[in-house]
């Protein structure tokens, strides 16, 4: 037999031995079980830790050749570096007979001449030129070609994309069509995408439509195979809530008092925190759980796959990096980082998702299906071919829209914090937008730059520059560092930093998530680097405090341009094509900020004539009808707040049909089959004809008929049901070839549905109704107790600012914001339009079991008004009880049973 030489190693598990209760929670954790109960899973001891030499030497006196080989294997892992690896990039990209640079010429030239039909500006050949050189020099021809070969594959499939983040920065991506924003437009530097000092290869993010990504990922699986293409992985990190629900649970707790702990356990509790939860803070299992979590804070957890970054390479990556299957089917990963691949210079692809171009995709399908039912479409906007390039850039009619925070369902710019920032700033222009997206972030308000920025905008205050240097770097956004890159640029002008370093300040700024915040390192050599140039001391800690606010989340300005092109294209789309914006954003779904109720109440407002779903009208997804005239349909209404007139929208006579997917729990196969069927062969006559002719399940049928889906056979929802609930399996065409008489006309004994119930009906089983809105039932009962309606609000003669009333709706959104100091905010709805409450936190504290628990409120306030924008400051909230029975109550916040309310 062969005699494997002994080695010494003591099965360390932890380090020290204090470590050992931490390595028991972990084990208890990776069995689904409690420390007590773990067993002979976890160790006996706490031995197994690590030794010095001297101590391994005594217990291994007997042999000590088992220590020689020990050392003899760590000396040789010592000897092995990353850097011995080498990376090379896939070349297949490059045709036969040229090389990769010559090739990424040839490509760029023949872009540019697309994207300039008019002639390629100086300025742009120039930019062109200096990148070009950087890329030779620094060899990433084959990285621009690997990421061009992506967007080729995904236009020829028709699928939409879009490359953000600092790829916007390079004038060679433009004309790749890698990015559809101009770099001249944002004049951001081509050094914060590759410079010769960071000397690692670059990052281009490139996100495709959400419901066709996949097909993306699986043509570089298909394209080099599964041994050279995998996805990177992703380090999942305990964070304190999950620390201490684990730790919690390994230790024995209940999982009622786990869940009281994780919502109600403050960062750093002190005892009157741990005993407002009921506990008691000295008992040995919460003085366990308060130490033990704070150390599995920031441990890993488990490794995942990331969200989109591709590894390529030209040889096997085996022989780099581990490769494994990932959890999803048709997937494989690497056991690699993204920390690890930058460390490697490897070629990284970020392969994202984005709903929002799935929607302009389908708008822009749609608008272009309108214009040939409405030829006035391209008299008007002058626009023969709609694309995402091709849409009119600065249009005034847009920049009004936004303006008025008109911006349901625009990408970016939906928020209750974007609608409230957008009358302030009044954008005017791209670079506007740009602004807009990146100022409305935790990180500029934490550093205190909105107001500084909205103030000098409107001429409040004057922007001054403590030189000229900070002048060329801060004048476009008035003296406020906004970005990432002004953050950076700061650093190396003002305080002295090289590249390298103003890099690191970016990275960690970055990684504030996974690290914790690294800001503190850079603190002293910023602000005594400012001050030995000769800024002031109040200068320099300003823009420390500046830069520290980006930890809570800088925006880049590079991904903010990119993100600012999405916005102007689906404002347009709002703008010039309602209902084909409205109809793209609910056959996207789920994505946005908003219910598909609010949406096709947006589109109504706007005249948009919404359409119910309907067995022989509606497909599988909604669509556009033509109209013979907009006016007289009940669905029809205008708010008058808006400034158009209904002969000057580009498809009102289009109107919105809503599909079958609309339908909850209804299964698409189903829904085509419906449709398909219905325009191979005839028009429904009946429950049972449909049923027959399609083959689709009994369910299916009554789900039709729940959702009110049989009006164009003169059957309503209680009629409808009771035919579908007659359907009997023994009578499907797969059992009998004859034809079934009709059953007998028994529907008059039924008993007819309220008003209110339909409604109700229609929001349980489709989302919305276009029959009313829940809150018109109530609006008599509400102006008898002096309620007022959401648009009556809005009117400052009737309410000036510091008014009180009282207004009523559902609840759409509530919101905390951990920027907002506790403050809470809700958007409530109901008949005729939107309100947005702000309760201050002693309010909120009086109110919570309402204000989070029921699902349509009263609240009673002052009315507040600034920049174009009405509040209502919540003074007190009481719950809309019985709105779907049609019997109105309210209930306050301090009744018995408040917190099981459900509305």
């Amino acid at each position: 037999a062969c005699c494997v030489p002994v080695v010494a190693t003591n099965g360390v598990r932890f380090h020290d031995p204090t470590r050992r209760q931490l390595h028991d929670v972990l084990t208890a954790i990776r069995c689904g079980t409690t420390v007590s109960a773990v067993g002979f899973a976890t160790l006996p001891n706490a031995e197994r830790h690590l030794r010095d030499g001297a101590c391994m030497h005594a217990r291994w006196r007997e042999c000590p050749q088992a220590i020689e080989r020990g050392l003899e294997i760590a000396e040789r892992c010592r000897g092995f570096s990353l850097s011995s690896l080498r990376y090379h990039y896939p070349s297949e990209v490059v045709p036969v007979g040229t090389t990769a640079m010559d090739h990424l010429r040839a490509v760029t030239d023949r872009g540019a001449h697309e994207r300039y039909p008019q002639g390629i500006p100086t300025d742009v050949q120039q930019q062109i030129a200096y990148e070009f050189a950087l890329i030779d020099e620094l060899g990433y021809a084959n990285y621009f070609l690997t990421v061009f070969d992506l967007v080729r594959f995904a236009r020829s499939r028709g699928i939409l994309c879009q490359g953000r983040g600092a790829a916007a920065n390079s004038a060679v991506c433009y004309c790749l069509g890698v990015t559809a924003v101009d770099p001249a437009r944002t004049k951001v530097l081509f050094e914060r995408f590759i410079s010769r000092e960071r000397n690692e290869p670059p990052d281009i993010d490139i996100d495709f439509e959400h419901e066709r990504r996949e097909e993306v990922m699986q043509y570089i699986f298909t394209r080099y195979g599964r041994m050279r293409a995998a996805l990177c992985a992703e380090v999942v990190c305990y964070r304190r809530r999950l620390a201490v629900r684990e730790t919690a649970k390994a230790l024995g707790f209940s999982l009622d008092a786990v869940d009281r702990l994780v919502r109600g356990l403050p960062t750093s509790p002190t005892d009157e925190d741990i005993r407002a939860l009921g506990f008691d803070p000295t008992s040995a299992a919460m003085v366990a759980l308060i130490c033990l979590a704070a150390e599995l804070e920031g441990f890993p957890r488990h490794l995942s796959q990331h969200s989109g970054g591709f590894i390529i390479t030209e040889g096997p990556l085996c022989e780099l990096v581990p490769i494994r299957e990932a959890t999803m089917d048709g997937r494989t990963m690497i056991e690699w980082d993204k920390d690890d691949i930058d460390a490697m210079g490897m070629l990284k692809i970020d392969v994202l998702a984005l709903g929002i171009l799935t929607c302009i995709r389908k708008a822009l399908e749609l608008a272009g299906m309108a214009a040939e039912l409405a030829p006035q479409c391209i008299e008007q906007t002058g626009v023969r071919e709609l694309a995402l390039h091709t849409i009119p850039p600065e249009d005034p009619a847009t920049y009004a829209m936004m303006t008025r925070a008109d911006t349901v369902g625009v990408f970016q710019i939906e928020s209750r914090a974007q609608m409230s920032m957008l009358p302030r700033l009044r954008p005017q222009n791209y670079y506007d937008l740009v602004i807009e997206v990146a100022i409305v972030r935790p990180g500029p308000i934490q550093g205190d730059m909105v107001h500084p920025y909205l103030r000098r905008r409107c001429g409040a205050e004057v922007a001054t520059y403590p030189s000229e240097a900070v002048r060329e770097i801060l004048e476009r956004t008035l003296g406020v560092p906004l970005f990432q890159e002004q953050a950076m640029r700061l650093a190396i002008v003002a305080a002295g930093f090289t590249p390298g370093e103003a890099d690191q300040l970016r990275r960690a700024i970055a990684a504030w998530k996974r690290n914790g915040n690294q800001l503190a390192q850079f603190q002293e050599k910023l602000e005594t680097g400012m001050i030995a140039r000769g800024y002031s001391t109040t200068f320099a800690k300003q823009v420390f405090i500046q830069i520290q606010g980006f930890s809570g989340y800088g925006f880049p300005e590079s991904h903010a341009a990119s993100f600012a092109h999405l916005v102007y294209a689906s404002a347009w789309l709002k703008c010039h094509h309602p209902a084909a914006f409205t109809c793209a954003l609910l056959n996207s779904q789920p994505m946005g900020f908003y219910a598909p109720a609010q949406l096709v109440m947006d589109a109504q407002r706007h005249g948009v004539t919404v359409l119910p779903i309907d067995v022989n009208c509606s497909q599988w997804d909604c669509t556009l009808e033509q109209q013979s005239s907009p006016s007289g349909h009940p669905s029809l209404r205008l708010d008058r707040r808006l400034d158009f007139r209904l002969d000057r929208r580009l498809d009102f006579r289009l109107g919105l049909r809503l599909g079958l997917r609309m339908i909850r729990g209804l299964v698409e196969e189903d829904g085509r089959r419906i449709a398909a069927t219905r325009a191979a062969h005839r028009v429904y006559t009946s429950v049972d004809d449909l049923w027959r002719a399609s083959g689709v399940s009994i369910r299916t049928m009554r789900q039709l008929a729940r959702a009110d889906a049989f009006r164009s056979i003169d059957l309503d929802r209680q009629a409808a049901l009771w035919q579908a609930q007659r359907l009997r399996i023994q009578d499907a065409p797969l059992f009998t070839t004859t034809a079934c008489h009709e059953p007998p006309d028994t529907t008059d004994a039924l008993p007819p549905m309220s008003a209110i119930a339909h409604v109700t009906a229609d929001y349980e089983h489709s989302g919305l109704s276009l029959k009313a809105h829940p809150i018109s039932f109530a609006r008599e009962w509400l102006t008898k107790r002096g309620v007022t309606s959401c648009e009556q609000t809005q009117c400052a003669l009737t309410f000036p600012c510091g008014s009180r009333t009282a207004i009523a709706g559902l609840v759409l959104v509530r919101q905390r914001p951990a920027t907002a100091k506790g403050i809470v905010f809700v958007t409530i709805e109901d008949e005729t339009g939107s309100a947005n409450l702000i309760i201050r936190p002693k309010v909120w504290e009086r109110v919570r079991s309402v204000g989070r628990f029921a699902s349509a409120i009263v609240a009673h306030g002052t009315i507040e008004r600034r920049n174009e924008c009405t509040h209502l400051i919540v003074s007190h909230l009481e719950a809309l009880i019985g709105v779907r029975q049609g019997e109105f109550t309210t209930r306050h916040a301090l009744d018995p049973g408040s917190r099981s309310m459900s509305g």
